[in-house]
């Protein structure tokens, strides 16, 4: 049997990641005995800065954006969130309509196949999506990560238990 070990590489996995982000959401599951206290309870604006950096105070997020969804939500709202999204990496997510991902993939194909090969620019495509994909869906995950501990250690303060599994 093959020991798998948390080196340096690994720990930017992001399979780890996964992992990481899961078992802080399980955490939160498990802490949050009574998830209705959570309503109508903000997260103060340090502890999101501290969990990824979304303030309320850019004007540059738009209403549908994960960053304007968690600078004007309650504890609650970003307890569902975190759940929601739980789920969807553990159970999978319903795929996309074909035509909306056909058009998706037309898009994305237009701009770097002005030139090239189409052999060549659909490998350098798919690497470049992956890459830029990859990239994007670690760093979410670790401020998502950040998120469930802040909303964790903060429902621990409402309900008076600060040293609470320490």
């Amino acid at each position: 049997m093959m020991q798998i070990c948390d080196s340096y590489s690994q720990k930017h996995s992001l399979f780890n990641a996964m992992n990481r982000f899961i078992g802080a959401v399980n955490n939160m599951d498990q802490t949050v005995m009574v998830p209705s206290l959570l309503r109508d309870v903000p997260l103060l604006l340090e502890e999101l800065d501290s969990g990824g950096g979304c303030g309320e105070g850019d004007p540059q997020l738009s209403p549908g954006d994960a960053g304007a969804f968690f600078s004007r939500r309650d504890m609650y709202s970003h307890y569902l969130l975190l759940k929601s999204i739980r789920n969807d990496i553990e159970w999978g997510v319903l795929q996309q309509g074909a035509e909306e991902a056909s058009r998706k993939k037309d898009k994305l194909s237009g701009d770097i196949s002005r030139g090239l090969p189409e052999a060549a620019v659909e490998e350098e495509d798919l690497e470049k999506q992956f890459h830029y994909h990859l990239s994007g869906l670690h760093t979410v995950l670790s401020k998502l990560t950040r998120k469930a501990n802040v909303l964790t250690n903060r429902y621990k303060q409402e309900i008076g238990f600060s040293n609470w599994g320490h």
